[in-house]
């Protein structure tokens, strides 16, 4: 089996790992003392890029008392750059696809595995990449699966099709994990991808 590739282990020396995605420059999240990384501005993409990979990412909400919604702790987590895993502040609400553990715009997840705020939360995603033909047409489609805090939240889910806003408008093959930012300052800890092809 092919060794893990730490992408962030909570030093600003693996935040080279990363770049912003709208300026192409290095990336600029705030690195605490306690090895946390908070969003700050733009997103974050990884310079690594994987095919089939286990991807572990740990992540905390903040305490946000004073908004609602969309704008409570949202951030989100791109799978190859593509399939968006929703991070958002969703303890003790119905699973929905926009909801903490949804895969945004396309599933809900099996259950609200949500903790709530101020806590760390994980996330351990299995993906088994598409695989595409020589005009870039899908010939397979990418299969999911998402464990939210131990419970499986997206179970060998089919992918037919890629969310907007990552860095790809497409499906691929292979492709960097993506963090959001959307205004919110959402915490991540303990990152890194195990290939599996």
């Amino acid at each position: 089996m092919k060794e893990k590739v730490i992408l962030f282990d909570g030093t600003q020396e693996s935040l080279q790992n990363f770049y912003a995605l709208q300026t192409g420059y290095d990336a600029r999240w705030l690195v605490l003392e306690d090895g946390s990384l908070t969003v700050t501005r733009h997103d974050i993409v990884s310079k690594y890029e994987y095919g089939d990979a286990h991807v572990h990412v740990e992540f905390r909400i903040p305490h946000m008392p004073y908004v609602e919604g969309q704008w409570k702790g949202n951030s989100g987590v791109y799978i190859q750059g593509c399939y968006e895993i929703q991070v958002l502040d969703s303890f003790g609400h119905e699973p929905k696809h926009d909801e903490c553990g949804g895969l945004y715009n396309i599933a809900a997840p099996l259950t609200n595995a949500s903790l709530p705020e101020g806590e760390w939360q994980t996330y351990d995603v299995i993906i088994k990449s598409a695989k595409l033909n020589d005009d870039g047409s899908i010939k397979e489609h990418a299969l999911i699966t998402v464990i939210h805090n131990g419970q499986v939240i997206h179970n060998n889910f089919k992918l037919l099709t890629n969310n907007g806003g990552g860095k790809y408008d497409h499906v691929v093959e292979r492709g960097p994990l993506l963090l959001q930012d959307h205004a919110c300052p959402v915490s991540f800890r303990n990152i890194w991808v195990q290939p599996l092809d």
